[in-house]
């Protein structure tokens, strides 16, 4: 039997796939965001009122400042063993589905729904709906849910408000069009609570992430005439200020949020991989850069993971800067 060439899926088609289907894995991405899971959490809640039966697949486990969301304390790496066979596992924010991790089982793509909003989406799936013009995959699920017809009530709101204000990075990124706007009052009206996710998200940071940061911008350094800003974090800073990963997160925006700085890169050298965050105020495309590494993303924001010694992720990742203009 030959395989049907991947193409992208409309909202009507992949709203008569969830009808169908009686069972669903919402599966997020390794290191998860309030996007992957914020997307999936929203669309398992709305299935949940259609009577189906839901999971939540994660290798890694809920942040700290993710748990509040509803759902978000049924989220495993464990699956339940009597999942029936055609079970549909729907993958959310995730350019290729290795972004899932090494421990989620095998999955048939007859049993892959894909729904992103990256470039370069690799059409994984049986269906495929990427929305690359969407600020969130979040606002994705949002035709679904319409299509649907499924009332969208204060928990499922504040799961996708919750995908729109950390992918716009609190509606500051270039991604915070009229219409992410829009659906922000939409579902603000809806009953999302807008300031329970400030709160939880943007404002509340712990102290060894404050101190964490000061050891970062410490190691700052500046190239290309300070239009380049890049900085690390390793396994030794994490033990010396009792910080962990997840305090990491957003760092990246500070270093380009330095004058004059056009692109920023933090480099985590945690647990024996190199992981790197890529920022861009617009000027250059940094998922083209990401992508000669192996990486991806979007035109202002992505991430790659470099092997060898971390100067040698430092050149690598310049080189590729370069190569697209720094």
């Amino acid at each position: 039997m030959i395989e049907s060439k991947p193409r992208l899926a409309s909202a009507k088609e992949v709203a008569a796939e969830l009808r169908r289907r009686s069972a669903f894995v919402m599966v997020s991405h390794v290191k998860p965001d309030g996007d992957t899971l914020g997307a999936g959490l929203a669309l398992g809640l709305a299935l949940k009122r259609l009577g189906k039966r839901v999971c939540y697949f994660q290798q890694d486990g809920v942040p700290r400042n993710l748990r509040f969301l509803p759902d978000a304390d049924l989220v495993s790496r464990e699956l339940p063993p009597d999942l029936p066979a055609d079970t549909l596992y729907v993958f959310c924010d995730m350019s290729d589905r290795s972004r899932a991790g090494e421990y989620l089982p095998a999955v048939d793509r007859e049993n892959v729904l894909d729904i992103d909003h990256h470039l370069g989406n690799a059409l994984f799936g049986k269906l495929n709906f990427v929305l690359e013009s969407e600020c969130s995959t979040g606002s994705a699920v949002m035709f679904l849910l319409r299509e649907l017809g499924v009332p969208i009530d204060d928990r499922i709101a504040t799961c996708i408000l919750v995908t729109v204000m950390t992918d716009t990075g609190g509606f500051m990124h270039s991604n915070t069009t009229p219409e992410a706007l829009e659906l922000a009052a939409e579902l603000m009206r809806r009953g999302a609570d807008k300031e329970e996710i400030t709160e939880e998200i943007f404002l509340r940071k712990r102290v060894v992430a404050t101190k964490l940061l000061g050891r970062i911008i410490d190691a700052m350094r500046f190239e290309h005439g300070g239009r380049y800003c890049y900085s690390y974090v390793d396994d030794a800073m994490l033990a010396q200020t009792g910080a962990d990963g997840e305090d990491i997160e957003d760092v990246v925006n500070t270093l380009l949020g330095q004058d004059g700085v056009d692109v920023a890169a933090l480099f985590k050298a945690i647990e024996g991989e190199i992981r790197v965050s890529l920022r861009s105020s617009g000027k250059l495309n940094v998922q083209a850069a990401a992508r000669r590494l192996g990486g991806g993303g979007h035109f202002r924001a992505s991430g790659l993971t470099c092997r060898g010694s971390l100067s040698e992720a430092f050149s690598a990742v310049e080189a590729a800067l370069v190569a697209e203009g720094l």
